[in-house]
């Protein structure tokens, strides 16, 4: 195997973009429809928990158009889709257990007649009393799993200490929709020995287990194919699934295509979101801020069934000291079970409700030793061969570097001393400021998820096909990942094609996911396309009666000692080909050296750690209690980067969406389980006048020899930045109140902040 590349990194522009502008693009409801195909609706439940007495459905069978209703009787395999825990059906069967879960499917002609049929159902269920938040439901004992714990050192000793400084507090954190552009779907094709299904899914291999468990056949029988996502940021990790399952059930059922295609509406109120987290914790210091120990019990809201939520919960305390090092913690954790829709992946996976609370801890610490907030942060980051909670030891840090390179390149101490003026010369309008550092773990922490293939066909003229694991979904993978074929062999975008990712090709895929995709899809493919070149070059060093190591690729010639030589790419593969020389190769890629024993909470569950930090500047109006973000600033830790304009938008994507979720998107249910936040007029979302006024960004480059091409993950990390804004705003607050909330509460909506200015001004 040749040891290394020895070409220059060929950096692109997203491959996509041009369709994605010119509408060209491929989504699963752009696809051309066989002339028989029949279409999908679902009665869902009108109440969050309750006994079904009956389901009548004669009236609706008898619209024009219907062709058939299912109920979970009609199941041929098994009525169950829980992926971690076997608990939650398909199809309601005897109880129903949130307002908007699936209860029957119906097939028809088209969606006319599919929602006039859905209003005629008779369906009567006997109403109880439904749990609406997590603390309410762990108190009822109404959990998923037994709680766990990480710990370190000994944190009741360090309380019992009478020197040191302890402040105690709470925090309710809110949840997030996922808004994705393109809601949940799947089209379901009969074929003559199984089912091909084209579903806007972030797990290939998660929809056929399931629909083979569901119909009751093997895995092999059934081909799912996915070209590209309109979006998905967790939501169709494990919740497009269940609709993909719906499609096929009516597909075999009428040996006809289906195609089920949820409405904005039907997608908001029936899907899980972030989850809400409810915390109490408690941190003490010496009275100069060395942070000494810290107690967190987290409450996880997981809804209805458990979908992902041990994965997330799990990743929550993976992330709960975040980028600081403290000798002793003791974090527990429980999923507890509400009757909300089943909450799932969100980027971040948990790690940012873990990463908010430490936050508001050194926030309270800070206040009650009377010190700036981030004087108590820097004296806390980590250092290098720290060990983290979990037992790993933290390697190539840059905690401290991002920080200070964040205060020196953008001049944060002059603006600071502009914004400490600002606030002593107003009333009614007050600035705030705070720095974000961040520490996020790259690899999932389910070590057998951490493995991909990549299928690499070199085709007779020249040209190159490449089959992964990875869902393109607007992260740019299938760019980085066209990025390694055009390294390896010198080659133009115009000779690579990144094929669908279909489970017939590459089975057994992980989930796009975890900001891993890139890492594991593209590894693959380079170890794939590394043995091909050693391959190619061995048979051109016989061609050209020259030893192999002085040979490369370039610019679609082979190369001598870096000079072009007669033998060009495309004969080079022709006479390949006629020498029966293979042009096919399969790489595999499995993360080395990363393990975790969860018997012990201890162990190297990530390939890497990303680092960086962001420094915010809010200013909010004391009487109208509205605010604006003027000034951002990052330095973010990319290792190698091989696509800076990919790694721009990630970066500048993630930061504001983790601004959105802090300030703006508020879930509401009423406490009988409704959404009331249930469309784009009562769930806001960022738009260009809620983000930065000015935004500064600067890139930390250091090779990392786990990432893809020496690059490090992009995905999630900077989300975790979006949490600087709220504390911003918190600074803000207690600038003109003199004292922070008695529980810290998001997001900071322009009602949440103005109760937060007026109420704690007035009342002790």
């Amino acid at each position: 195997m040749l040891e290394k590349l020895k070409t220059k990194i060929k950096e692109i522009k997203n491959i996509d973009s041009t369709g994605h502008v010119t509408g060209r693009s491929m989504y699963v409801d752009d696809i051309i429809e066989r002339a028989d195909t029949l279409f999908a609706g679902v009665l869902t439940s009108p109440v969050s928990k309750g006994k079904i007495v009956q389901i009548n459905v004669d009236k609706a069978l008898e619209i024009d158009g219907i062709n058939c209703i299912l109920l979970a009787t009609d199941i041929p395999g098994e009525n169950q889709i829980g992926g971690i825990l076997p608990d939650e059906p398909l199809l309601a069967e005897n109880e129903v257990h949130y307002m908007g879960q699936p209860i029957a499917v119906l097939v028809g002609e088209d969606e006319n007649c599919i929602h006039k049929a859905i209003s005629l159902i008779d369906l009567e269920i006997e109403k109880e009393i439904p749990i609406t938040d997590p603390k309410t439901a762990f108190q009822k004992g109404k959990i998923l799993l037994p709680p766990r714990t990480f710990r370190l050192g000994n944190t009741e000793e360090e309380f019992s200490k009478k020197d040191l400084v302890i402040v105690e507090g709470s925090c309710d954190i809110g949840g997030q929709e996922h808004l994705y552009l393109e809601t949940q779907g799947a089209y379901a094709i009969p074929k003559e020995k199984g089912i091909y299904v084209i579903s806007s899914t972030q797990s290939p291999t998660a929809v056929q287990r399931t629909i083979a468990k569901v119909l009751g056949w093997s895995m092999h029988q059934v081909e799912v194919d996915v070209t590209r996502l309109g979006g998905g940021f967790g939501g169709k990790e494990d919740q497009a699934t269940p609709w993909a399952c719906m499609a096929a059930l009516a597909a075999v059922r009428m040996n006809k295509p289906v195609k089920l295609i949820l409405d904005r509406y039907v997608d908001i109120r029936s899907t899980g979101k972030r989850h809400r987290y409810m915390a109490d914790y408690r941190i003490c210091s010496t009275k100069d801020g060395m942070i000494q120990a810290y107690e967190v019990m987290f409450y996880q809201d997981a809804g209805a069934a458990a979908d992902l939520s041990p994965a997330v919960l799990e990743r929550t305390l993976f992330h709960f000291t975040n980028a600081y090092f403290i000798p002793n913690v003791t974090a527990t954790a429980v999923s507890c079970k509400t009757n909300l829709p089943p909450n799932t992946a969100f980027r971040g996976f948990g790690g940012p409700q873990g990463m908010f609370v430490i936050e508001a801890a050194i926030t309270r610490l800070a206040d009650k030793l009377k010190l700036p907030r981030e004087e108590v942060q820097k004296k806390n980051l980590l250092k290098e061969n720290d060990l983290l909670p979990y037992g790993q030891i933290v390697r190539n840090v840059k905690t401290n570097l991002s920080w200070d390179t964040l205060i020196t390149n953008f001049d944060i101490n002059k603006r600071i001393a502009s914004i400490n003026k600002f606030n002593e010369e107003n009333k009614l309008k007050k600035k705030g400021y705070a720095f974000m550092p961040i520490c996020f773990g790259i690899s999932f922490t389910k070590t057998s998820l951490n493995q991909a293939s990549s299928l690499v066909n070199i085709y007779y003229d020249g040209s190159v096909g490449i089959s992964t694991g990875a869902v393109e979904m607007g992260q740019g993978v299938n760019t980085r990942i066209a990025q390694v074929p055009m390294t390896v062999f010198s080659l133009p975008l115009n000779k690579i094609k990144i094929e669908t990712t279909n489970t017939t090709r590459i089975i057994n895929t992980s989930p796009s996911a975890a900001s891993s995709t890139a890492d594991l899809n593209g590894k693959a493919t380079e170890l794939a396309c590394m043995t091909l070149k050693e391959r190619l070059l061995q048979f051109a060093s016989e061609l050209l009666e020259t030893p192999m190591e002085q040979l490369d690729f370039e610019d679609l010639y082979v190369t001598n000692n870096n000079q072009k030589t007669s033998l060009s790419w495309d004969e080079l593969i022709s006479k390949a080909y006629e020498n029966r020389i293979s042009l096919s190769e399969k790489g595999f890629y499995a993360t080395p050296s990363i393990h975790f024993d969860s018997s012990i909470e201890k162990g190297h569950p990530f390939a890497y750690h990303v680092y960086g930090t962001s420094f915010h500047e809010v200013t909010i109006d004391v009487v109208k209690g509205t605010y604006s973000l003027d000034y951002v600033a990052v330095v973010h830790d990319v290792g190698k980067s091989m696509n800076k304009l990919i790694d721009q938008g990630q970066l500048e994507g993630g930061l504001v969406q983790g601004i959105g979720w802090m300030t703006l998107e508020e879930l509401r249910y009423s406490d009988e389980g409704r959404l009331l936040s249930n469309s784009l007029s009562t769930y806001k979302v960022p738009d260009i006048y809620s983000i930065p006024k000015v935004l500064e960004t600067m890139f930390l480059e250091d090779p990392e020899p786990h990432g893809l091409l020496k690059s490090k993950a992009i995905g999630e990390p900077p989300l975790m930045y979006g949490i600087g804004t709220y504390f911003a705003l918190l600074n803000a607050i207690n600038q003109y109140t003199g004292k922070l909330p008695n529980t810290i509460i998001s997001p900071m909506t322009p009602e949440r902040l103005f109760t937060f200015l007026h109420l704690s001004r007035h009342h002790p």
